[in-house]
C-alpha cells in the first residue's frame, strides 16, 4: 500500500530502522563534531569527514562551524557564567529540557569568531549546509515519507529530537550533575555510565574533559566507548587515524631516581597520579584513622572520603568548614592532605625550569619518605619509576 511507503517494512522492522538512522547520527556527531572538529583529536578521511557533514545537515540542521565553536568555549569557561550549557550555573531542568536552545543562543558572531576556527568553509558550506539549514531537514522528512509512507513522520520526528535529547540534554546536563568520577579534573565533568554504547561513548564526560585532547574516550577495563571502535573500524580502511589517545607515560619498575622525565612523566599523567594517590594512600590511611575519629565524625565518614580527593575548586563553602575540622583534628590526616595539595602544585607551576621542578619533586619525595606513614612513603617509591615511554 503506498501509505506503508516504498519499503512497506513491518512495524518492528521499522524500529530497527529508526534506531540505525539515530545510530548514524550519534556516530556522526562524537567522531565527526566532537573528536574531529572540536578537539583534533582524529583525523578523517575527506570522504567520510563529508558523509558526516551531509548526513549532520539532513539530520539536525547544526553546521560544523556553530557546534565546534559552542563546545570549544564550553571546554574553556567550563561551570562559568560564560559556559552555553552548564548545570552547575544554570540548573539542570534548564540543561536537560532546553539544550537545543541554549546552543541557539550561544551562537553569537563573537563565539563563532572566536572559537570557531580550523572548520568548513568551502563552497558547499557557505551555499548550502549553512545558506540554507533547514532545507536538509525538509529533504530527510520527504525522503522518510518516501520510503516509510506514513510511518515516516514518527521516524523523522525521533530523528529530530534524538540529538537534542541525548547529546544536548543527557550530556551536557546529566553528565555535569551526576555520575561518577575516576579524575578530579576542574569541572564537575562526570561519567554517566561506563557502558559508552548509547550515545556512542559520549557517556564517559568526565574521562572527556580529563584528556580532552583524546581520540578514545574509555580509560578503566570495564568501560566501553562504542565511538573508539568505529575508529578502529574506519582505520583499518584507511578512513581515520587517531591522533591522541593517552599521556605518554612509561613505568619502569627497579627506577629510584627521579629525573627530568620523571617530572613530565608524572605531569602528562597528572589526573591519574592523582586517583593513584586516593586508591594508594588516602583511602587505606583514612581507614586506619576511622577507629580514632570522634563519634560525631563517623557518620561523616563517606563524606570526608569525597571531600580529601575532591578537586578543591569543587568544595563548596561548607564542606570546606567540615573538613578543615577533621584535618585540625586529625595530623595524619593533614600531613597526607597537605601532600597530595603539594604534589598537585608542582605541575602546576608556570615558567619553571624542568630543573627545578625535578628538584620540587625530589623534596617532595624526601619529606613523603620519612613521613612515618607506610602508605605514603610507598608512594613516594612508586612515583620515581616514572619515565617517558621510549621512541618506537
Amino acid at each position: 500500500m503506498w501509505y506503508n511507503g516504498l519499503l512497506d517494512l513491518s512495524v518492528m522492522q521499522l524500529v530497527l530502522v529508526a534506531l540505525a538512522l539515530t545510530h548514524v547520527t550519534i556516530v556522526s556527531v562524537t567522531l565527526y563534531l566532537h573528536r574531529h572538529s572540536a578537539h583534533n583529536a582524529l583525523d578523517l578521511h575527506p570522504a567520510l569527514a563529508h558523509f558526516f557533514r551531509f548526513w549532520l545537515w539532513m539530520t539536525t540542521g547544526q553546521n560544523t562551524k556553530e557546534w565546534t565553536a559552542i563546545h570549544r568555549k564550553h571546554h574553556a569557561k567550563c561551570e562559568t557564567e560564560e559556559d552555553p550549557h552548564s548545570p552547575v550555573v544554570r540548573g539542570i531542568r534548564k540543561v536537560l529540557l532546553e539544550g537545543a536552545e541554549l546552543y541557539a543562543e550561544a551562537a553569537t558572531p563573537e563565539t563563532l569568531e572566536r572559537y570557531g576556527q580550523r572548520t568548513p568553509e568551502d563552497w558547499i558550506e557557505r551555499n548550502v549546509y549553512s545558506r540554507h539549514k533547514m532545507l536538509g531537514v525538509a529533504l530527510m522528512a520527504v525522503l522518510d515519507l518516501l520510503l516509510f509512507g506514513v510511518h515516516g513522520i514518527w521516524i523523522w520526528a525521533v530523528q529530530m529530537m534524538w540529538i537534542p535529547v541525548w547529546a544536548a540534554g543527557v550530556v551536557n546536563g546529566i553528565g555535569h550533575y551526576i555520575g561518577y568520577r575516576n579524575f578530579e579534573c576542574a569541572d564537575n565533568a562526570r561519567n554517566i555510565s561506563p557502558l559508552g554504547l548509547l550515545i556512542g561513548g559520549e557517556e564517559l564526560h568526565n574521562n572527556h574533559h580529563t584528556y580532552p585532547n583524546s581520540a578514545k574516550l574509555s580509560r578503566r577495563w570495564y568501560e566501553v566507548d562504542v565511538g573508539w571502535g568505529y575508529i578502529r573500524l574506519f582505520q583499518l580502511f584507511g578512513l581515520a587515524k587517531p591522533k591522541g589517545v593517552r599521556p605518554i607515560v612509561h613505568y619502569v619498575p627497579g627506577k629510584q631516581d627521579v629525573d627530568v622525565e620523571t617530572v613530565q612523566a608524572i605531569a602528562n599523567n597528572r589526573f591519574d597520579i592523582m586517583r593513584q594517590y586516593r586508591k594508594r594512600v588516602m583511602e587505606p590511611v583514612l581507614r586506619q584513622q576511622r577507629t580514632l575519629m570522634e563519634d560525631e565524625i563517623k557518620p561523616r565518614y563517606r563524606k570526608l572520603r569525597q571531600l580529601l580527593s575532591r578537586e578543591v575548586s569543587l568544595i563548596e563553602p561548607r564542606e570546606q568548614a567540615q573538613l578543615d575540622s577533621v584535618l585540625e583534628s586529625n595530623p595524619v590526616l593533614r600531613q597526607i592532605y597537605d601532600k597530595s595539595q603539594e604534589l598537585q602544585a608542582l605541575w602546576r607551576r608556570r615558567g619553571v625550569k624542568p630543573q627545578e621542578k625535578m628538584q620540587a619533586l625530589m623534596e617532595w619525595c624526601r619529606e613523603a619518605e620519612a613521613s612515618g606513614i607506610r602508605y605514603l612513603e610507598e608512594f613516594a617509591t612508586h612515583l620515581k619509576a616514572y619515565s617517558l615511554r621510549p621512541a618506537a
